[in-house]
Formats: structure tokens, C-alpha cells, sequence
């Protein structure tokens, strides 16, 4: 009798952590390979400690509910009880898992585009961290071979690697749904919104009808623009020049306008587009939301303005620079919580923002949620500009002056992006003269004057503008974060290092 391994009639591709979460393409990411994974998280947190329910939900991907069902059947297997959230955000799942104290499984590529996806894990006290990755690495490869020895007579996958039978998605618990809702509602009372007009872009994102119920609680007028059955992959780390026109677009065509508020695809990224039709990146939202809940630290990731941390500085708000992705900004928040430290805080470039510590407002208390919401720092960016009463544009305009911008170029070779890293990641003046071969003069920088490397290659020259190369954590995609004193030059770098065919990286992609 054949194994199921030798059953499949394609070469699995195996799922890896990127920077948060499993990623990969559609393809690859068969009911076999989901389930395998899946049943391998399962095992870490069974060996944890006790678990009942695992609490499931998804985005608005055409592959989302496949996955899920792929998900609920290994629950099940695993003999544990699968509650299915519907198509919520992922901070809203999370919240409610927390309070339940239950895992959960999110599936979602976030801002990716359609033709991949991914699934996110949460044990029962948050989000999966590095230090959980080697272990459930080790039950995952436990669970693979087990199951890709079985016989593949009496398996539950075809040859495809797809399910015999598809799992059927349990009937929606909206339990989730209502707890994230009112997480807000009971907070921010008296309709301190009332009067403003806040138009979301809905596109693909899959809080597009919640985060207006919720606005429209706070007694915003929210008017819906941009619905689409169609996936988008909007991304608020490569905000495209297309989106900045309609942005601009969306402002003209609506008189009376307070802002333009919207998220990526699985609604923890938030965007916030002031009356003018300006986007604000999330390094900057991040300090209006600390200054706003009064935090008394921040972790911060080492790609944010530096004009920002400085800021921090100035409010005297200690702060620590983490490697980008959730999982390290928790655990600078976790490290600082075991120091006796109070109101903890963090927020990513991509303007996820993670609250450390249940915080009182208003007379009532905001639960902690230690994971990326787009919610808190879209309400918290309003109301500030109320509690002033000037315009949004007005909040952001009190920061320091300092610019940035960021980008990326699509199908680059993960292989040759680490190499770039490996290569120019000493501090050298051998590799500051070797850079300076492809971020010239000629192109308007300055000396390199150092080099660091925490995460990625963060370049600062000394005419004051800062580049930062940095592979994508699960795709073929090189990003760049740009630091300068205009907003124009900002944009240039970013537009110099990722155009094609000639631009910066593709230069240094030739070398490697």
C-alpha cells in the first residue's frame, strides 16, 4: 500500500513563519499543508495546558473559506471543540480569544495579494512570539511525517492534497464580533464624534461594515466609499501614488470632510487620511495615540521616523527599538511590563497599534490588547484633533518635521535579498564604500556615515536622509523605508530604489 506522501501527485511546498504568521501562495497552500500545520499548533498548546474551544476566523480572500475548513477539520481531529467567528478582523478575533482564554486561528494574508495567503496563530494569553516558533516548528515536522506515513487508502486527502470532503464551516458565532464591538462603545461615550464627517474606504477590507458601526456609535457620520467584491491588496507600508490621488480625490468630492479613515485587508493596519487627503504613515500615528493615552513606555520598531523618536524623547516616554513584526514589539512590551512599568505600549510602522495594559477612560477601562489594531489609533487620531478642536492635519503638524516614505519592488528573489543583507550589514568603511556605489552622489545622498543592522540594512547619511532595505518576512519582495527632511525626497528614494528595470536594488541585485 502507497503512503499518502506517495500518494501526491505534486511536490508539497512546506508553510514557514515569516515575520508574523505562516504566508505562502494559494497553491501551495493546500487542505493537507494547512491541516498539517494546524495540527501541529494544536499540540503546542494541548502540551500547554488545557484547551477546550479554539476560536476561528478568516478574511475576504477567495481562498479564505477553503482554508478554514481545512483548519476546523484538524480541530476537530485533535478532538477539541472549533468555534467559528465568521469573516471579522483579526484584532477582534484576538481580543475575544483572550477574553475567553481560548487559542485562535485567524486566516489571512493581510495586504498581500489575493493569490496568497496565510494563517496567524494566538495561544490562549496572545500572539504566537519567536520563541514559540522552534517548538511548534517541532510538532509541525512531528505531525508531517505521521500523517505523510499513513496509508493513503484510508486518508483523508486526495492526491491533490485536497480534502476527499470538504469540511462545511459551522454555523457564524457573533459572540467575537460583539465583545470587539463594545470594547469601543463602552469606552468612548457621548458620541464624542458627533458632527464629523469620516468617509471609510471599504474596499476588500474585512471590517469594512464593523468599523463604521463603530464610528457611527461615537456619533460620526460615516459615509462608505470603494466597496469591492474583488480582493485589494492595499498596503499601508506601499501607499502607491494611485492611492494618493484617489485619497486626494476622496477629500475634493466631500465638502466638510474631518477625515478619510480605512484598513488593509484584515483590518489591523489602519490608515489615516487627514481633510486634505494626506495620508499619515503609522510611525507617526503611533505618537499621537501614545500622547493621547499617556504612555509611560513604548516599543517601537527600529524602521520608524526617527523625528518620532525623538518625540518621545521630549515627552519623556522611555522607548526600546525592536526588529519589525508584532512578535518582537510584544516582547519588548512583556519585558518592560516584568520592569513594573505601567501604561505599555507599541505600535509598527504599518500603524498596527498594541496596548500593553488595561487603561482607564472616561471613568471606564480599555482592555489591554497586546496585538496590532487598526481601531484604537483610528478613533484615538480623531479624537484628538476634537479634545484640541482643530483639524486632523493640525495633530499631525505638532510632531517633529522629519519625512518618510517606504515601498517595495515585487518578484525579487528571497534568496538574492538576504544576500544583500548578509553583505552590506557590517559597519564597515569597506561596505559604507560599496554602498555608496549604488546610493551616489550623483542620486543626491550624502556620505553613509553608519550602518545598522538590527533588522535589515538601515542606512543614515550624513545630508540626513536614511534608507532601509529590507526583505519582506514570507514573500519575494524587497521593501525600502525612507527618512529625509522633505516629503519629496522621501519619496524619491523610495521611488529611485524600487523602479524598474534600472533603479538602486535592481543595480544591486546584478552585483550579488
Amino acid at each position: 500500500m502507497p503512503t499518502l506522501k506517495e500518494s501526491l501527485n505534486y511536490e508539497p511546498v512546506e508553510l514557514n513563519f515569516g515575520t508574523s504568521g505562516l504566508r505562502g501562495l494559494v497553491t501551495d497552500m493546500t487542505d493537507l499543508e494547512c491541516y498539517i500545520n494546524t495540527a501541529g499548533f494544536l499540540s503546542f498548546v494541548k502540551g500547554g495546558g488545557s484547551v477546550a474551544n479554539v476560536l476561528v476566523a478568516g478574511d475576504l480572500r477567495f481562498s479564505t473559506p477553503r482554508i478554514i475548513g481545512a483548519v476546523i477539520q484538524a480541530i476537530k481531529d485533535a478532538g477539541l471543540n472549533p468555534i467559528f467567528c465568521g469573516f471579522i478582523p483579526t484584532p477582534a478575533l484576538a481580543y475575544a480569544a483572550l477574553q475567553q482564554q481560548s487559542p485562535c486561528i485567524m486566516v489571512t494574508g493581510s495586504h498581500i495579494p489575493d493569490d496568497r495567503n496565510g494563517i496567524k496563530f494566538y495561544t490562549s494569553t496572545g500572539e504566537v512570539l519567536k520563541s514559540d516558533e522552534a517548538s511548534i516548528k517541532e510538532q509541525v515536522a512531528s505531525f508531517r511525517q505521521s500523517i505523510y506515513g499513513s496509508d493513503a487508502q484510508n486518508a483523508l486527502f486526495g492526491a491533490d492534497g485536497m480534502l476527499l470532503q470538504a469540511a462545511a464551516l459551522p454555523n457564524e458565532d457573533s459572540n467575537a464580533a460583539g465583545i470587539y464591538l463594545e470594547r469601543y462603545q463602552n469606552v468612548f461615550t457621548e458620541e464624542p464624534l458627533r458632527g464629523k464627517k469620516v468617509v471609510m474606504y471599504q474596499h476588500s477590507a474585512v471590517g469594512r461594515d464593523m468599523i463604521p458601526q463603530i464610528l457611527t456609535s461615537l456619533g460620526a457620520e460615516v459615509v462608505p466609499v470603494g466597496r469591492s467584491e474583488k480582493f485589494i491588496p492595499i498596503d499601508t507600508e506601499n501607499v502607491t501614488p494611485d492611492d494618493n490621488v484617489y485619497f486626494k480625490q476622496l477629500a475634493q468630492e466631500n465638502p466638510g470632510l474631518f477625515a478619510i479613515i480605512s484598513t488593509d485587508g484584515d483590518s489591523d493596519r489602519p490608515f489615516v487620511v487627514d481633510e486634505n487627503g494626506t495620508f499619515h504613515r503609522g510611525d507617526e500615528l503611533g505618537a499621537v495615540v501614545a500622547d493621547w493615552l499617556k504612555a509611560e513606555f513604548a516599543a517601537v520598531p527600529i524602521s520608524s521616523n526617527d523625528a518620532v523618536l525623538e518625540h518621545l524623547d521630549t515627552q519623556a516616554v522611555p522607548y526600546e527599538s525592536t526588529k519589525i513584526g508584532s512578535p518582537y514589539v510584544i516582547e519588548a512590551m512583556q519585558k518592560a511590563k516584568e520592569r513594573d512599568i505601567q501604561r505599555v505600549v507599541g505600535w509598527e510602522v504599518n500603524g498596527g497599534f498594541l496596548l500593553g495594559d488595561d487603561l482607564e477612560i472616561n471613568g471606564r477601562v480599555l482592555k489591554a490588547l497586546p496585538t496590532r489594531d487598526a481601531v484604537l489609533p483610528i478613533i484615538v487620531a480623531l479624537l484628538a484633533a476634537v479634545d484640541s478642536q482643530t483639524k486632523v492635519s493640525d495633530v499631525f503638524a505638532r510632531l517633529p518635521q522629519r519625512f518618510t516614505s517606504a515601498g517595495l519592488i515585487d518578484n525579487f528573489p528571497i534568496e538574492t535579498a538576504k544576500k544583500i543583507v548578509g553583505t552590506f550589514s557590517e559597519d564597515s568603511s569597506s561596505v559604507r564604500d560599496e554602498i555608496q556605489n549604488f546610493f551616489s552622489s550623483e542620486l543626491g545622498f550624502g556620505k553613509v556615515e553608519k550602518i545598522n543592522s538590527l533588522d535589515g540594512v538601515r542606512i543614515y547619511f550624513d545630508n540626513g536622509d536614511i534608507a532601509h532595505i529590507r526583505p519582506s518576512g514570507n514573500a519575494p519582495q524587497l521593501r525600502i523605508y525612507s527618512v529625509a527632511n522633505s516629503q519629496e525626497r522621501a519619496d524619491e528614494i523610495v521611488r529611485m530604489a524600487v523602479s524598474e528595470p534600472d533603479g538602486i536594488y535592481r543595480g544591486i541585485e546584478k552585483t550579488m
